[in-house]
C-alpha cells in the first residue's frame, strides 16, 4: 500500500504575546532604580550645603516672604533692599524643587520595581519618605522665614534634612543591597543602639552651637539662641568624644563578633568620617568659624549621619528583609 501523502508544511506556531508597551516602560523605571536613588541621596545632602552657604552668607532673610520671595512676586525683582542676598535664597528655593524631583521620580522608580519583581508593596509607603520630606521642609522652611529665622526653626530645619538624609540612605542600601543582617549579637547591637542615639545628641547640639554662634542667617538681624557659645561648643566636644570611644568600641565589639566583613568596613568608614569631622570642627573653633569650614562642617554631618545609618542597616537589617525573609522561609521550607 502505498503511504498517505504527508503534508509539506508544519503546523502553525502559537501566537506570540502580546507585546504590551506598559512592560517596556516598568522595565526602564526599574532599571534606573539605582541611579535615581543615588541622585536622590546626593540631592538630600547638597541642599543642606547650600542651605549652610545661605546661612554663612546671611542671605536667610534675602526672600523675606514665603511662598513668595517679596510681596507679589514668586521671584527676586531688581528693586529688592536685600541685593545679592535676594539671588543666593532664591536659588536654594529653587534647589528644593529640583529634590522635590528627584522624590518623585524615587516613587516612581520603586514603584516599577515593586510592580515587575513583586515586592511588598509596603516598601512604597517608605519610598514615599523623601517627596515627604520635601513637604514637610517646605512648610518648616517658611516658618523659619515667618518668624525672622528664629533659632529653633532653622535647627528643626536641619534636623529635618538629617532625617531625610537617613530615610534616603536606608532606600538606596535596602532596595539595591538587601543583604543579610551582619550580627544577632547583644552586644553589637548595645553599641550600634547608644552609637545611634549619641549622634543625634552630637547632632541637635551642633545646631545649638551654630544658633549660638555668629553665624545667624541673616547680615543685619541676627537671630541667636542667646546661649555662651564656649560653653555649647564644649558640652558639643564631649557628646563627640563619647560618641568616637563608642565608634571604636564597635569596631573592637564587631572584629570580636567576626562580624561580616560589610558590616566591619562600614565601621571603619564610620571612623574615618567621624575623626575628619572632628578636625574640621577643632579647627573652626581655634580659627574663629570662617564660613567654609562651618560649611565643610555641615557637609561631614551629612556624611556622619549617612555612615551612621549604614552601620546601623549593616547590622540591624532593611525594611526589605523584614518584609521579605518571612517569603524566602516559606518557599524554602515548601521546597
Amino acid at each position: 500500500m502505498t503511504a498517505p501523502p504527508t503534508s509539506s508544511t508544519s503546523s502553525p506556531a502559537a501566537p506570540a504575546p502580546p507585546v504590551r508597551p506598559l512592560d517596556g516602560v516598568l522595565g526602564v523605571l526599574a532599571r534606573l532604580l539605582r541611579p535615581v536613588l543615588v541622585v536622590n541621596l546626593v540631592a538630600q545632602v547638597l541642599i543642606v550645603v547650600t542651605g549652610g552657604v545661605v546661612r554663612l552668607t546671611g542671605s536667610g532673610l534675602g526672600c523675606p516672604t514665603w511662598p513668595q520671595c517679596v510681596p507679589g512676586s514668586y521671584t527676586p525683582v531688581l528693586q529688592q533692599a536685600q541685593g545679592w542676598h535676594k539671588d543666593v535664597e532664591f536659588g536654594n528655593r529653587l534647589l528644593t524643587f529640583a529634590v522635590g524631583v528627584a522624590a518623585v521620580a524615587v516613587v516612581v522608580c520603586v514603584t516599577a520595581w515593586v510592580v515587575r519583581t513583586a515586592a511588598p508593596r509596603r516598601l512604597l509607603a517608605f519610598a514615599a519618605v523623601p517627596i515627604a520630606g520635601v513637604v514637610l521642609q517646605a512648610v518648616v522652611g517658611g516658618i523659619t522665614v515667618l518668624t525672622g529665622l528664629a533659632p529653633a526653626a532653622v535647627a528643626s530645619h536641619f534636623l529635618v534634612s538629617m532625617v531625610l538624609v537617613a530615610a534616603s540612605t536606608v532606600l538606596l542600601l535596602a532596595l539595591t543591597r538587601p543583604a543579610d543582617a551582619g550580627s544577632d549579637r547583644v552586644e553589637v547591637r548595645g553599641v550600634v543602639a547608644a552609637l545611634a542615639v549619641v549622634a543625634a545628641v552630637v547632632l541637635a547640639l551642633g545646631t545649638v552651637v551654630t544658633g549660638s554662634g555668629p553665624h545667624s542667617g541673616d547680615a543685619v538681624k541676627p537671630s541667636r539662641f542667646g546661649f555662651d557659645p564656649r560653653t555649647v561648643a564644649w558640652l558639643h566636644a564631649d557628646a563627640v568624644w563619647l560618641f568616637v570611644g563608642l565608634v571604636l568600641a564597635l569596631i573592637v565589639v564587631l572584629r570580636l563578633a567576626d562580624a561580616a566583613p560589610l558590616t566591619r568596613t562600614w565601621a571603619r568608614w564610620l571612623l574615618v568620617v567621624t575623626l575628619l569631622q572632628g578636625a574640621v570642627g577643632y579647627t573652626q573653633y581655634f580659627t574663629g568659624l570662617p564660613g567654609a569650614l562651618v560649611a565643610a562642617h555641615m557637609l561631614g554631618a551629612s556624611l556622619l549621619t549617612l555612615a551612621v545609618t549604614g552601620v546601623v542597616i549593616a547590622v540591624t537589617g532593611t525594611p526589605w528583609q523584614a518584609l521579605v525573609a518571612p517569603r524566602v522561609t516559606a518557599g524554602a521550607a515548601s521546597a
